[in-house]
């Protein structure tokens, strides 16, 4: 039997109203890093800015997000779990409203700067406090409801967005989150005090700080420009490139050698958290590579509104939803590398499927693989997350849940920067081929029988030429990344097999 108390009369009814309270504060979180994708447009034409300059909008958030969430730790220990908590969700809530209010692009990347310094936390505190008010047997439930709001907040963000900012203004996709917010805060304040953590008056690294802000700031803009400006062949983008290295190396050594670090890097001591982490990483930079690819491709190739391409996104969503209590079940009963292993193997052979789409593809055969993908999910996160946090001390829980949100989100820039990359550069390569071996005389003559011009009939055959390249490409990223999923699949079991958490670690 478990020696778990819970805390003050956090039983029952208030035990699952604060669990609401936490999976929606991540939901709003989770939402809010895609919403903004799909209103670009919109926000460009209405700040009268170019689109190049409109993705400083999502980039700024990003870049802000990453710096704030390895500091979880820190923060956490500093100033209590439930104080951080609460307060980063009134400064999101805050923002949101001015992010809302914005009327220049300065102003709006500004209030998005801070909406990703406020909102980078939440995401690992929730994990954090989910762990904390559920006993130990009860984790992986936990663990399934918080992995339920995080793999289908990015799939309704760029429904949701797309939605309000057709249909209302893009001013809406931030005024949403004020009352989540303020029911947060108030849920918060109201239900989870019992659960608040001791606080150590430490001083500030400021030093690792500055070396965190430097590195992670270089790699996201380096990320977000590399492509645009074909990478390292781009003076700045090398500069960046090497500045996020040294910096990297720099912060990382400090960090293990000072006395009270920032980010408690000594956590991936522990090998199974280390592994697990791994495995997230490879995990999440493939399926997020996917989640940027796919919309595109069904906008450019098939004629899919943005509308149409959230939704067959969105079809996933349903195998996650009911997969992820199934999966927490079976985390308590069956090995939870197994487990993960199979996700992964599953969400590879799902990807395999997609290298074989065409343009002549319908709605189910692209929707099949989104299915199933659904269905995948949970059982490759569930069980890295119960892993990876059963492997490190309970004072180290809120720094392990930090950093893993920090290696997600720098494992999802990458594979989004790759699979845009990948794809325009394959095509390239796939148009040369095909025009090297093409014979179009004959077609040309055909349609020019058919009315056309002759310049009408080449620029006919040249449609579909860069048609048929933009889908070969596509599915060039897809069997790239079923192979990053294949090793993920089998990092996985360099992992020591999880013990039983001890109870008395968990206060």
């Amino acid at each position: 039997m478990s020696n778990f108390k819970p805390f003050g009369d956090l039983t029952g009814g208030k035990l699952l109203l604060a669990t609401f309270v936490l999976a929606l504060a991540n939901f709003m979180v989770v939402v809010d890093t895609t919403i903004a994708n799909v209103s670009i447009p919109h926000i460009t034409g209405s700040l009268a800015v170019s689109s190049s300059q409109g993705t400083w909008v999502v980039t700024s958030y990003a870049v802000a997000e990453a710096i704030c969430v390895p500091l979880t730790g820190w923060l956490a220990g500093r100033f209590g779990t439930v104080r951080t908590f609460a307060t980063c969700l009134a400064g999101f809530t805050i923002f949101s409203i001015f992010c809302g209010l914005s009327t220049s692009l300065e102003m709006l990347v500004a209030c998005r700067i801070g909406q990703g310094l406020f909102g980078g936390p939440l995401m690992p505190l929730s994990q954090t406090l989910l762990m904390r008010i559920y006993p130990p047997e009860k984790h992986a439930q936990a663990m399934g409801l918080w992995a339920m709001t995080t793999v289908v907040g990015p799939v309704i963000g760029p429904i949701l967005g797309g939605w309000i900012s057709d249909n209302m203004s893009w001013h809406w996709i931030f005024f949403i989150n004020i009352p989540v917010g303020i029911l947060c805060v108030l849920g918060t304040l109201k239900l989870l005090k019992p659960a608040e953590t001791k606080t150590l008056h430490e001083k500030i690294d400021l030093v690792g700080l500055i070396l965190l802000i430097i590195s992670v700031g270089s790699l996201q803009l380096m990320l977000d420009l590399g492509h645009e400006r074909d990478w390292f062949s781009n003076p700045f983008v090398t500069g960046l490139g090497i500045t996020a290295l040294i910096g990297f190396i720099v912060f990382i050594i400090w960090e293990a050698t000072e006395k009270n670090p920032i980010v408690n890097v000594k956590i991936f001591r522990h090998l199974g958290y280390s592994v697990a982490v791994l495995t997230l990483a490879f995990g999440f930079g493939a399926f997020f590579g996917s989640i940027v690819l796919i919309p595109q491709w069904l906008q450019t190739n098939m004629g899919y509104t943005a509308t149409w391409a959230g939704y067959l996104t969105a079809t996933m969503g349903f195998g996650s939803i009911t997969m992820s209590p199934v999966v927490a079940k079976l985390s308590t009963k069956v090995d939870p590398r197994a487990l993960a292993s199979f996700g992964l193997f599953l969400l590879g052979g799902v990807t395999l499927m997609r290298a074989f789409w065409t343009n002549e593809a319908d709605f189910m055969t692209l929707a099949l693989p989104q299915i199933l993908q659904g269905f995948g999910v949970p059982f490759f996160f569930i069980p890295l997350n119960s892993i990876a946090l059963s492997c490190v001390n309970s004072s180290e829980m809120a720094s392990a849940a930090g950093l893993m949100s920090f290696v997600r989100t720098i494992g999802g820039a990458i594979g989004a920067s790759l699979s845009v990359t990948i794809w325009d550069d394959h095509a390239k390569i796939s148009r040369s081929e095909i025009v090297s071996n093409l014979h179009a005389q004959p077609t040309v003559n055909e349609l020019m029988s058919q009315g056309f011009s002759y310049e009408g009939a080449i620029a006919q055959i040249s449609s579909l030429v860069d048609k048929e390249t933009l889908t070969m490409a596509a599915d060039h990223v897809f069997l790239v990344f079923a192979l990053v999923f294949l090793v993920g699949a089998m990092i996985i079991w360099l992992c020591p097999k999880p013990k039983a958490v001890d109870t008395s670690q968990v206060h």
